[in-house]
């Protein structure tokens, strides 16, 4: 999975293929609409206001929501000295400056791009869909024993293949999960191990995370017994990673009490955790739009019909959510009211 992904100028995200918005491979909330970076840049300044620090967004995309952001922050007078993103994929890196330039041409200059984590980090860090991106183990639990899931060439195609586990740390992760046979499920060692290491540089600030997902209970129900791992090609998903490896998306859930966990172990200090509407509403989505003359159809309907697939449980709503580690005096105002945290 990693190497589908990431492999230099072969993978899914360094290769140039990976493609964003309603014509692309899957519509992320920054390509919904505009009302999605305007509430995250009001949630930003906030921490800005009690660090002094900077923005330090994972992952990027297609640079459509640090433009957003940067753009509202201009506006609220809340710009902080720089808007650090952290890209590995130098064409997601090209196609986030070619998106800023085009759109806050006059904020390009507080953009730095990084190859890897400062040491230690002040401020608002965040990423939007950069867990589910990351490389998952497949496990398989049968005939009384519990498998990792690999990949073979069998006759010159890619096959399944299940082993004994050999990995010390992923058998540790496995033993705590309560799943009877049949049945398959992920774990994301990189995931939590990413978190860790953010917990670790951020110094003084925020940490938010948003992806689709749920926590341990829920992600390991007893009805879930096929996992979560699914692939996006085109705005068709389905579950055979085999096909066009390198040109599709190959993604799976993430587990937010395993990146709750490695958060506080590493020296987190949870803050919320809700659902992606609940945070949008805190924020002040509705009142983006009510700011919005409805007489101009042009601009309202766009906004309205973009705030409906953020929040409607039918459509990002429920399934997104949106955790957050790190110390903040004032608490956050996107998780004032809605908390979910006894799901963790």
């Amino acid at each position: 999975m990693e190497q589908v992904l990431y492999a230099p100028g072969l993978g899914y995200y360094s290769a140039g293929v990976v493609s964003f918005g309603l014509k692309g491979d899957f519509v992320t909330a920054p390509e919904v609409s505009p009302l999605f970076g305007r509430v995250l840049a009001r949630q930003a300044a906030q921490v800005l206001t009690e660090t002094a620090g900077d923005v330090l967004e994972l992952g990027a995309g297609s640079g459509a929501l640090a433009a957003e952001m940067l753009a509202q922050l201009h506006h609220d007078q809340s710009l902080p000295r720089r808007y650090a993103i952290l890209e590995l994929s130098q064409a997601l890196r090209e196609r986030q400056q070619a998106t800023l330039s085009e759109r806050v041409p006059e904020l390009v200059s507080r953009v730095d791009w990084l190859d890897r984590l400062p040491e230690t980090f002040d401020g608002f860090m965040f990423g939007n869909e950069v867990l589910d991106a990351l490389p998952v183990k497949i496990i398989v639990w049968v005939d009384g024993e519990i498998m990792e899931r690999g990949v073979v060439s069998l006759e010159g195609r890619f096959a399944w293949e299940d082993r004994l586990i050999q990995d010390d740390v992923l058998a540790q992760a496995v033993g705590a999960i309560d799943a009877q046979a049949p049945y398959v499920s992920e774990i994301s060692l990189a995931a939590s191990g990413l978190t860790a290491t953010l917990c670790q540089v951020l110094r003084k600030g925020v940490l938010l995370l948003i992806d689709y997902g749920f926590g341990s209970r829920e992600y390991y129900h007893p009805q879930r017994s096929s996992g979560t791992l699914m692939c996006h090609y085109r705005q068709h998903v389905h579950d055979d990673p085999f096909f066009l490896p390198g040109i599709q998306d190959v993604t799976a859930h993430v587990n937010f009490s395993a990146i709750a966990e490695a958060a506080v172990d590493a020296g987190g200090e949870l803050m919320g955790y809700t659902s992606q509407a609940q945070f949008l509403i805190n924020g002040g989505i509705t009142d983006f739009l009510a700011g919005t003359n409805v007489e101009d159809s042009r601009r309202y309907l766009p906004l309205a019909s973009g705030l409906q697939i953020l929040t409607s449980p039918a459509e990002m709503g429920e399934l997104f959510k949106v955790i957050a580690f790190g110390k903040s005096p004032g608490g956050l105002t996107g998780f004032r009211s809605g908390d979910r945290t006894r799901q963790l």
